[in-house]
């Protein structure tokens, strides 16, 4: 290893390759702090052929890459494993813009470029990178295309696999894939630009991407309403959607657990209590005191709970922040056990009851919260306290997972929404996958990474 340190030094500079074990530490333990690794180091290329050479030199020693970003991953997609003999490879210093075509609303950064970089460089072009999500300041768009990252604006502008146009991305061997394109349509042949998105790292590195850019909203509508149940709240989607179109851009629902929990660590933000509570927002190049009345006429044709409708810019943010902050809130309560699960909109009332019941048959009392992207389907879907002593909950884990992912299934879900699979689901994931899919995705693995250095110990690695 001596020898392929010093190589490595060589060709990214030592001040670029981190050993010492308080340098080391901050990027071998999960955002969640579930999953611990070890490296041989991290290593920070600050180009694509430093990448390259990189790349190759691990080939040659036979060296696993572990690929990171920001390091938000929930699932332990970024984390290594415990040997100790995995390289960690940090993208941060890759952080260019290095195009904005406003004309063809497009934009090419590189991989470590934090996604609030990217939102805020297309906003001084006069252009809007609708991708939003909580961890925005620190999560890098490697990270993002690599878990095909959906966030509040799906709704209305897609996951990051419809937002990106082209990718350059180092394959195991070294060779570069160069599909950077600002293209709409391209029908020569298959577009293997999307084998990378969603793989995490395991296919390969992205370097950069090309991604879509829409015009910048002037106007905005955003309401906080309450609601009686999940029922009640899908029907509106579809009346808002009807009514609106695509200036529907976000609908996410929170139950009344998550609210009372937010209302307890934020006392005073929270607007009220109800069953379930709707964030509404409608975007759109207009005025936003014309698109507010619009909304507000609206709302006020429908039976509701309660209703506030932000008056101003500064309320906007706020009600958002409410939102935003729910993960960060119930990381406060203690651990739970996580669910990032996706079912057709039309089932979210009876995902959510049969669900719940299975849930509390078999653990009488459990604390369950539901939160998250019903515009699109996706839940954040999370059981704590499955006994009184909440230490013990992961033992709970295998059993609760099973009744949570059966339902999933039931209706035709996903078990993996937004966050990736990572170490967390692989096992999950053979079990619920189709299994030609499965086989297709194990035979890219073999064809694209046949010494297996690209992040293993992932679920392309499981048989």
């Amino acid at each position: 290893m001596s020898e392929f340190l010093s190589r490595l030094a060589a060709l990214i500079g030592e001040s670029h390759l981190l050993n010492d074990a308080a340098d080391t530490a901050p990027y071998l333990t999960d955002w969640r702090g579930r999953y611990h690794g070890a490296c041989i180091a991290v290593a920070e290329p600050a180009t694509r052929d430093e990448l390259v050479a990189v790349v190759k030199l691990c080939a040659a020693h036979g060296v696993a890459i572990v690929p990171q970003g920001g390091n938000t991953s929930t699932c332990g997609a970024a984390t290594p494993d415990g040997s100790g003999r995995q390289l960690l490879l940090s993208l941060r210093r890759m952080q260019r813009i290095r195009d904005i075509d406003t004309d063809n609303h497009s934009i090419t950064v590189e991989a470590g470029a934090t996604l609030a970089t990217v939102q805020a460089a297309a906003r001084e072009a006069g252009r809007l990178f609708p991708l939003s999500l909580a961890s925005e300041g620190s999560c890098q768009i490697g990270g993002n295309l690599s878990t095909n990252a959906g966030g509040l604006a799906v709704l209305r502008y897609g996951t990051m696999r419809e937002l990106c146009l082209g990718l350059e991305v180092v394959l195991a061997d070294g060779q570069v894939l160069n599909a950077l394109s600002g293209l709409r349509k391209d029908s020569s042949g298959l577009d293997v630009k999307q084998l990378f998105i969603g793989a995490e790292g395991q296919l390969g590195i992205i370097t950069a991407a090309t991604l879509k850019l829409f015009p910048l909203p002037s106007a905005h509508a955003t309401a906080w309403v309450g609601v009686a149940d999940a029922a009640q709240a899908i029907t509106w989607l579809n009346r808002l959607k009807d009514s609106f179109g695509d200036r529907l851009t976000s609908f996410e629902m929170l139950s009344e657990p998550c609210q009372r929990l937010l209302d307890k660590h934020q006392a005073g933000r929270v607007p009220f209590i109800a069953p379930w509570a709707l964030l509404i927002e409608l975007s759109d190049a207009g005025d936003s005191a014309e698109l507010v009345e619009r909304l507000t006429a609206w709302l006020s044709a429908q039976d509701m709970v309660d209703g506030v409708m932000a008056q101003s810019e500064a309320e906007r943010i706020r009600l958002w922040q409410l939102r935003e902050d729910m993960s960060e809130t119930q990381k406060k309560e203690g651990a739970s056990i996580k669910h990032d699960i996706g079912v057709p909109s039309s089932a979210i009332p009876a995902f959510i009851a049969a669900c719940g019941a299975a849930l509390d048959a078999a653990f009488p009392g459990c604390r369950i919260m539901v939160f998250g992207h019903a515009g699109d389907g996706n839940l954040h879907y999370n059981v704590s306290y499955t006994r009184a002593d909440n230490a013990a909950l992961f033992d709970d884990e295998a059993a609760v997972n099973a009744i949570v992912y059966d339902q999933v299934a039931r209706f035709h879900g996903t078990l993996a929404a937004e966050h990736g699979v990572g170490q967390l689901k692989g096992a999950w994931l053979a079990r619920y996958k189709d299994p030609v899919a499965l086989q297709i995705m194990h035979s890219m693995k073999q064809v694209l990474d046949p010494q297996g250095l690209m992040n293993p110990g992932k679920w392309l690695s499981l048989p």
